[in-house]
Parts: structure tokens; sequence; C-alpha cells
């Protein structure tokens, strides 16, 4: 089964690539988590809010969404205090539900409701935090892993890399090795205001991160503490990664032209992949269009299934592919979608 949050709604396909449910038609879905027990959405609905809804046993009911407190009339703090999106749903080997938001906040579910992680939200370091793409930071990455589940490690743009060992209560900043070109020279390594653009872990062999940055593609072989720049024939430029569940050197990238343009590279869309942790690497161009393409992969856009032979994307032009051999062959599913937001494959 296969999931796609959309400007327009949410979209069940089964393993076919057949459409057979439609839900929140009109409206944007800007994140999706299956779970064992329900499918938990996130509305951006702009005038209206931020919604969250489950759906339990085939029926939907809207539950309570994250909500900063009131910001202090003291504070010289130019981030806004209330919530623009939940770009991230994502869940621990506890079973707590996590959300990373826009503006650059963490937020985690339990039976009292959703709770801001101040460990991160106060830190001095937040100030220094700017949009990468919005007009304010946001966390679009939360890994979680298995062998420790107490970790959290987040992906922020533009506001770098941090992690948690104590379950969010504190945060540390990391992120040696990343390199952000936008900025001046004496300036381009520091962690604080890295942009990395999606974050994704094996989860068979959680210590290897790849990073899709604005200025590249990263490999970390230990948690993403440290992290290495690697080079793809096609543009180091996208948002797009997903990483092999089981293999920790293979990993896909849908990548891009950069900066102002943010379109396929001479107009064709293909996937990089690597299955020897970066050292070399395959355009894969077959079953997707290779002229006059202006198709862009979001960020959660691009998933792979808990086989690693199932791969799905999506694009801002509404187009779905999917892949069932790794990547090799990609089949179009539709064409008519609105700007898809999220992909993901659930039981």
């Amino acid at each position: 089964m296969l999931y796609v949050g959309t400007r327009k709604g949410l979209f069940t396909l089964d393993d076919a690539g057949a459409i057979t449910d439609v839900a929140f038609r009109g409206d944007p879905v800007s994140a999706v988590l299956p779970l064992p027990d329900r499918l938990l959405v996130a509305l951006r609905l702009g005038h209206f809010g931020v919604k969250v809804h489950a759906r339990t046993k085939g029926a939907w009911a809207e539950m309570p969404a994250p909500a900063f407190p009131e910001k202090p009339a003291d504070l010289e703090d130019k981030t806004p205090w209330s919530m623009d999106q939940v770009w991230t749903l994502a869940v621990d080997a506890h079973g707590t539900v996590w959300a990373g938001a826009i503006p650059g906040a963490l937020f985690h579910l339990d039976d009292a409701g959703w709770t801001l992680m101040r460990g991160l939200w106060d830190r001095p370091e937040r100030l220094g935090w700017f949009g990468g793409g919005y007009d304010s930071p946001g966390i679009h990455s939360v890994l979680t892993r298995a062998d420790q589940p107490d970790t959290l490690t987040l992906g922020i743009s533009c506001g770098g890399v941090w992690i948690s060992t104590d379950r969010g209560a504190t945060f540390d900043l990391y992120g040696d090795g990343l390199v952000a070109d936008y900025l001046p020279p004496d300036r381009a390594g520091d962690k604080n205001t890295q942009d990395p653009h999606r974050l994704a872990a094996c989860a068979a062999a959680p210590d290897r991160v790849w990073m899709q940055h604005h200025n590249g593609i990263f490999r970390s072989d230990d948690g993403g503490r440290t992290w290495t720049r690697l080079h793809p024939p096609v543009s180091g430029f996208g948002f797009g990664v997903a990483a092999h569940p089981t293999d920790p050197d293979t990993a896909w990238f849908v990548p891009g032209q950069k900066d102002s343009n943010r379109i396929p590279v001479d107009g064709a869309v293909v996937v990089n992949r690597t299955r020897d942790g970066g050292k070399t690497w395959e355009t894969l161009r077959a079953g997707l269009p290779q002229q006059h393409a202006y198709d862009l992969t979001y960020r959660h856009a691009l998933a792979v299934d808990a086989t690693g032979t199932r791969l799905a994307f999506g694009s801002t032009t509404g187009n779905l592919w999917l892949s069932e051999d790794a990547g090799d062959t990609w089949r179009h599913l539709s064409a008519h979608l609105s700007p898809i937001y999220a992909v993901t494959f659930g039981a």
C-alpha cells in the first residue's frame, strides 16, 4: 500500500498502483505516518491552521494538533511562536510519535497530548537559524533507532544536525564535514547554519546516515555526528533521499538543478543510486521522462519499502512513479495529481 500526500488530498494506492481511496479532498496534506494501529496525517490549512487526523479501523477522527505556548513579551526572538506546518511525523521504538514543525520545533505525543521539547526550543543557537525554502526554519527529518530507542537525530533547514540521547530532553549540535557554499568562506563550516534538505538512515545499520544537503550529498558513518561529501554524476543538489532498509551501502536520490531554477538537469528526470557507500554511482532513467520535464521532488516525496525493492516518488507537477526492481526501471502511475508533498509505504 502506498500513501501519497498532496496539495489537494491524501491518495491511497494498492500494490498494483491503482488509487483506491481519496481523503481530505482539496486540502494540503503535509505529513503522513502509517502506524500498526492507525494512520496519522497532518494538514496545512492556512487561515484555518494546522490539523492532525487519525484513521483507526477505517474511520477518520480529528485529534489535537501541536501548539506553541504564548511567546514571552520581553523575548528577543523574531521567530513566530505559531504553527506553520507539521513537516514530518515519526515514531520511535517506545511507540512515541514525534512531530517536526515549522518554525523549528519538535513535539512529542503522549496521553496528555503534544508537548514542545523545550530542551531544543530554548537553545540560544535557535535564534541563529533561518528559513530554507520557507520564511522560518523547520525540522523536516526526525530519525529514530531501534537499537538506541532514546536517540533522536534531527535535520533542520537551516539549523544543521542535532542529536539527543535522552528522548529529546537535551540536544547537541553536530555536523563536522558539512559545507554551506551559500555562506562566506570563513563561515561555510558553521554547524548551526547548515541546510540539510533531508536525512535518511539504514534501519538495520542506523549509524549509516545519508544526507541530501543544499550543497551536495553527504554520508555519515557515526549516526550523523561527522560527514563525508560525495560526488554523484548528475548534480549533488536535490531534496529527496531514501536509504535501503537492510543494506547500509545503498541509497537513492532524485537530483535537480539548484537555486533559482529548481528543475531537472537538462530536462531529464533521473534517480541517482549508489550501492557501495557513494564510491560509484548509477543514473537510473528507464521509464522516466528524458525531455522537457519540469518535475521537482520534495523532501518527503521519495520512499522505499521494507524490502528495499519497491520505491516510489512524486513531483511538483503531480507525476507519480513506482519501481519494483530497486530503481532499475520505473512505471508512471499518475500524471494528474496536484503537487506531491509526501510519499510513504504502509502495510
